[in-house]
């Protein structure tokens, strides 16, 4: 609620105050590359005034990570997928800024649990072999919008290279795993061992969310280097 509050607050101010810009040798439009924790693409800005600047941008990027969670080692894939539109304050005129906006966050990650000793698995106070479980696969789930806050630099107004800075937070909301689910004989729960599993699955989740809980705010740190027309 604070993160919505504030970036309405920039939104408001962005609204209030535009004055033209039509100076010589001052650029209005600026398109570049940003990479850093939200991964790495296009940026595209329009700088209204001296004050005020709008930007947009998607970022992508994959990779790999190990998480445990008691005797079970995830391979987890991380997938980071998003865009958004930010307004940017310039408050000296200059190039550093306080910016606020909504991104549409697709960020995931898909994991396969394996048993830390390759034998058997521990699921829910229940011991379980490697057979009968197989595979454990777990995918999370997360607010499709999000709101961020940063500070940063984002260069003055003249035409050319730009560099561009900026540090602050996204304010996803708790990441969630949805059910998980079993490759192995006990993927037919109504195989006699196999009765308490489904129970012992939703246990383990819990597990999983509980270690995952304090992930509600996503670092943001991203350069850019760009062209100002």
């Amino acid at each position: 609620m604070r993160a919505s509050l504030g970036a309405a607050l920039i939104i408001a101010a962005a609204l209030g105050s535009a004055p033209a810009l039509a100076k010589d040798g001052e650029g209005r439009v600026s398109a570049g590359i940003t990479a850093g924790t939200l991964g790495i693409g296009p940026e595209l800005g329009y700088r209204l005034s001296e004050n005020i600047g709008l930007r947009a941008n998607a970022t992508f990027f994959s990779f790999g990570h190990d998480i445990h969670s008691d005797d079970i080692r995830y391979d987890a894939d991380l997938k980071l997928r998003s865009g958004g539109a930010m307004i940017d304050v310039y408050p000296f005129g200059g190039g550093f800024r306080i910016s606020g906006g909504l991104r549409v966050n697709g960020n995931k990650a898909r994991g396969t649990g394996r048993p830390n000793d390759g034998a058997s698995y521990t699921i829910g106070g229940t011991t379980y072999s490697a057979a009968e479980i197989g595979m454990l696969h777990a995918e999370t789930d997360i607010n499709k919008v999000a709101p961020a806050l940063t500070l940063g630099y984002g260069g003055g107004l003249s035409k050319g290279v730009t560099f561009g800075i900026e540090a602050g937070a996204l304010f996803q909301g708790s990441v969630k795993v949805k059910p998980l689910t079993v490759t192995g004989v006990c993927a037919d729960s109504s195989i006699g061992p196999c009765a308490a599993l489904a129970a012992d699955l939703e246990a383990e989740r819990q597990s999983v969310n509980d270690d995952i809980d304090d992930y509600k705010v996503y670092p943001v740190l991203q350069l850019t280097l760009g062209y100002r027309f």
